[in-house]
Order: C-alpha cells, then sequence, then structure tokens
C-alpha cells in the first residue's frame, strides 16, 4: 500500500471519527497537496482544482484548506503561505516543517518536548499560545549531496 492511499486512509477515519464530512473536494484538496513533496500555493491548488472542478474558486479552496488544518490533516506553511499535507495525523503534539531552501521538500517532525517548553515560557510571561508553527529552513540530504552547489529554490 503506497503512502498517499495510507495517508486518504487516514484522513477518511479521522474525519468519521470525528462527525466531520470529508467531501470530494476537501478530498481532492488533500489528495493533491499529500501528492506534493513541498507546499502547494491556494492558487496553485485552485488552478489543478478547477480543470477538473469547473465551478471551483477561491472561497471553495480555501474552506477546504481550512477544514483540513481544523481536522488536523495539513499545515500550513508561514513562510511560503503554502499547505502541506500532515504526514502523522494520528500525533496530537506540536510539529515542526524541515523546508528544503534548494529543492521545496518538506518533512514533518515532532519534538513534543520543544512545543511545550515554548509554551511554558509563553505562560510564564503572561501569554496564552493559540497557534504554534516552527518552520526551519535550510537543506535536505540529497540538496547537500548534491555536486552542484544548491541555489535558492525560485518562488
Amino acid at each position: 500500500m503506497n503512502q498517499l492511499h495510507t495517508l486518504l486512509q487516514q484522513a477518511d477515519a479521522r474525519c468519521r471519527a470525528r462527525g466531520a464530512r470529508f467531501t470530494p473536494i476537501r478530498r481532492r484538496v488533500f489528495e493533491l497537496i499529500a501528492r506534493n513533496s513541498g507546499g502547494l500555493k491556494a492558487y496553485d491548488l485552485l488552478e489543478q482544482l478547477s480543470a477538473e472542478h469547473a465551478a471551483a474558486r477561491p472561497p471553495t479552496v480555501y474552506r477546504a484548506l481550512e477544514f483540513l488544518i481544523q481536522q488536523g490533516l495539513a499545515h500550513r506553511i508561514e513562510s511560503q503561505n503554502a499547505y502541506v499535507a500532515c504526514a502523522c495525523p494520528e500525533h496530537a503534539h506540536g510539529f515542526q516543517l524541515l523546508i528544503c531552501r534548494a529543492c521545496g521538500h518538506v518533512e514533518e517532525i515532532h519534538f513534543d518536548d520543544i512545543s511545550r517548553q515554548l509554551a511554558r515560557r509563553a505562560g510564564r510571561e503572561g501569554f496564552r499560545v493559540e497557534h504554534q508553527t516552527i518552520e526551519l529552513i535550510g537543506l535536505c540530504a540529497p540538496c547537500l549531496a548534491s555536486p552542484r552547489p544548491p541555489a535558492s529554490r525560485p518562488e
């Protein structure tokens, strides 16, 4: 069974367990971002989606993305204003994103202690964390091993 199929099954099961409707449009948006190893911007998603659904408009995509984020199935890459499928939807804690500046590959990692430490420190400062995004930008192993020096990925 391939990774995309597994992610789709997990997403479907998660939505069913939460009583959330995983509509065909939401499923398709999830599938599009899950197929991409880097982030996809909303308008790139809209372009792909409108090839299949002529009625697709920006609100269609944004509503689907909002749903996926609320269900823990997708993450917003703040630095790129792009979206990536959650690799571990069953993981209920914080996450961090490793973003390759050369090839654009995004890897999700989980160091729960970092998230807890930041929330505790913020609390000591009288601040309540509502959303946390930690993005580490650098070079992935294949780009580091490449014989050519990696350049930044064009936006």
